[in-house]
């Protein structure tokens, strides 16, 4: 019999996972990681967590990785920010924590494997090779945030969501007694509160963000900013300044500290380079592959050439032009519903 350790973060998505796996006959225990020192809310998912696991009589553990989630996700992200990127944490985390060191420890706990509440599928083809697919549910498919995980964990993970919707999991809980049956999705990103992330950065940084310029795409200053940290490629709202006309954030340069403004046209490119790549199809790209590529979560994918230029670095050109790339942001690149690969946007 498989001994599963499942993720439960206190949500109704590990806890339908849990009680999915557990029905399936499978030897099933609980984890919830600490992530953040001193947090009201990391107790009560703790508390939540073990709740259910003692509803589905099933041991609960609790592991404190604080130290690792600040050097390898918040560090990163504000590291990534004050360089004038976007980042996104999320990536980042389920690749060194939760399918990184999580992972360790479940083979430490005497585990054989480890299970997630995301929304995507593990498909294994007739060769016997693993890949990540997106879930039955479109609207809730995370497949664009776990590019960047190890190809050799995918024989040992399970992501039974990925064959339900949200509607259904909510059903399923609600039907079993769970106490956070009705609990709300967590939106933004787990250690900044409130979703002021130029807030978060002031406090949790050494460094100060200076005004600087605001430049048309010709290098000409036409106003002030209030530091880089502020901006996000392709925002309209709060730049604090009128022009007469609509402007967009369309570049920054941290290093200049100037913030480039543009038209809603001038947004889109059709062309990028992304490095820090990961593919699940044999590690490489021998030729170039006609891929549906997505640059952010919520971008609907599009048909892209990609070429492989090096061990760690694609070249990405679409068919059609995309509005508001962003340094930073991660690229997935899909075969259909199966994911291909991805890397760091340039």
């Amino acid at each position: 019999m498989k001994k599963v350790l499942v993720a439960m973060s206190g949500g109704v998505d590990s806890a339908a996972t849990a009680l999915i796996l557990k029905n399936q006959g499978l030897d099933v225990a609980g984890i919830t990681m600490k992530l953040i020192a001193s947090d009201v809310d990391t107790d009560k998912s703790c508390a939540d967590a073990k709740r259910i696991a003692d509803d589905l009589s099933i041991s609960h553990h609790i592991v404190s990785y604080y130290d690792t989630f600040k050097e390898k996700v918040i560090n990163s992200f504000l590291n990534d920010y004050r360089n004038g990127n976007t980042p996104n944490p999320c990536v980042v985390c389920n690749k060194t924590i939760k399918f990184g060191k999580l992972w360790e420890d479940t083979k430490a706990l005497g585990y054989s494997h480890l299970a997630t509440g995301h929304y995507a599928r593990i498909l294994c083809d007739t060769n016997g090779e693993y890949f990540i697919k997106k879930a039955k549910d479109e609207q809730k498919d995370q497949s664009y945030f776990l590019w960047g995980i190890s190809k050799e964990i995918l024989p040992f993970l399970m992501l039974p969501l990925g064959d339900y919707t949200k509607q259904e999991i909510r059903a399923l809980a609600e039907q079993n007694g769970f106490v956070n049956a009705k609990k709300k999705d967590s939106q933004d990103i787990c250690f900044i509160n409130n979703g002021d992330y130029a807030e978060f950065i002031r406090c949790n940084s050494n460094c100060t963000f200076q005004d600087g310029d605001f430049i048309d795409i010709n290098g000409h200053v036409i106003g002030k900013h209030k530091g880089i940290i502020n901006y996000t490629i392709g925002q309209r709202k709060g730049l604090g300044v009128a022009f007469g006309v609509p402007m967009f954030v369309g570049k920054k340069d941290a290093l200049k500290n100037t913030v480039t403004l543009c038209s809603d046209e001038q947004l889109y490119g059709d062309t990028l380079t992304a490095k820090s790549i990961n593919l699940f199809i044999n590690g490489t790209l021998e030729r170039e592959a006609r891929l549906l590529a997505k640059i952010r979560y919520r971008h609907t994918p599009a048909i892209a050439t990609v070429k492989q230029i090096d061990s760690d670095t694609l070249s990405v050109k679409f068919d059609i032009p995309q509005r508001a790339i962003a340094s930073g942001q991660s690229l997935v690149l899909y075969d259909g519903d199966m994911v291909i690969g991805g890397g760091i946007i340039q």
